[in-house]
């Protein structure tokens, strides 16, 4: 979908409203506490440097914060559930070569569990292994979100630019959890905000291959589209503005979904934006109302 209103921010904003009327959290009252730098890779084989980058923090509802690491930020911006709460995966932005974990204020306070995921950074490694880095870190959260409170049935996994390069080839390309016993069709839902749908441009510079030149291989999360994966979620920046081919890509990634049959998948085009940080805040309140649909369908279906 293109959000062509003036001014060309609107599409995004009345986005923001919906969420800040409507919320994502329901019922009971709760504050939030924040579990920080937890190794999720583990074996004899990790070396320092791995040990360094594969952790993360845990943002989660609590029924109440006492005798817990009370999160000061966003705690009381909207009711949630203590338990049974959704879960957002969140993969930073870098270009796979920077960056760090972190919880976007937007997400903050909205009634839901965000696990915010460091990785791995080329060149310092190659690929497969930021893409591994991040399967193990949902593959952790599917096994461990319950302990928090959270449903293993409804995480999401999302991430920015490259974190949506990451969530849509975990997402996409069973095999990264399928080497930790999971099936991708458990997720939730996958949503790639800016991200790449060809080969990553860090993969192909760590094999020498010109930025401008177009590569759809076994690490482009087009190679993998599938009638059956969760909904999936893609925005980008607006066509004139984004990075070099962005919106194109990904608007090829949404057709071929849909030539595959996928049944549940949209791309928004955030006019009058380029590929920057106001980008990203300005797709999150669509990455929150499309959590919140996949919430209603889940507990319609649990009422059935």
């Amino acid at each position: 979908m293109r959000c062509r209103p003036r001014p060309r921010w609107i599409c995004a904003h009345l986005a923001m409203v919906w969420v800040s009327t409507w919320g994502v959290g329901a019922h009971a009252q709760a504050g939030y506490a924040t579990d920080r730098d937890i190794l999720y890779r583990d074996g004899v084989d990790l070396d320092d440097y791995a040990r360094q980058m594969c952790r993360l923090d845990v943002y989660h509802p609590v029924a109440s914060a006492s005798g817990a690491e009370a999160d000061n930020q966003g705690a009381n911006e909207t009711e949630a559930e203590a338990e049974g709460f959704t879960t957002v995966v969140w993969l930073h932005a870098g270009g796979l070569k920077r960056g760090g974990r972190y919880v976007p204020g937007e997400l903050r306070g909205q009634g839901l569990a965000v696990v915010a995921v460091g990785y791995r950074l080329s060149p310092n490694v190659k690929a497969p292994a930021y893409i591994e880095d991040a399967a193990a870190a949902v593959a952790w959260t599917l096994e461990n979100i319950d302990r928090y409170g959270g449903d293993p049935d409804r995480v999401v996994v999302a991430g920015s630019s490259a974190g949506g390069y990451l969530s849509a080839m975990v997402g996409l390309d069973k095999r990264y959890l399928a080497a930790h016993g999971v099936d991708a069709n458990r997720l939730a839902g996958i949503a790639s905000l800016s991200g790449q749908a060809i080969t990553h441009v860090a993969v192909r510079e760590e094999r020498g291959i010109a930025r401008d030149r177009p590569v759809i291989d076994g690490f482009a999360p087009l190679r993998h589209v599938r009638a059956d994966a969760p909904p999936i979620l893609i925005t980008t920046g607006d066509r004139d503005l984004e990075l070099l081919g962005r919106y194109e890509e990904n608007a090829f990634f949404l057709r071929m979904l849909k030539v595959a049959g996928h049944p549940d998948a949209e791309l928004f085009e955030l006019e009058g934006f380029g590929h920057t940080a106001e980008l990203e805040q300005t797709a999150l309140p669509l990455l929150l109302r499309f959590v919140q649909r996949l919430q209603g369908q889940a507990d319609a279906k649990a009422s059935e």
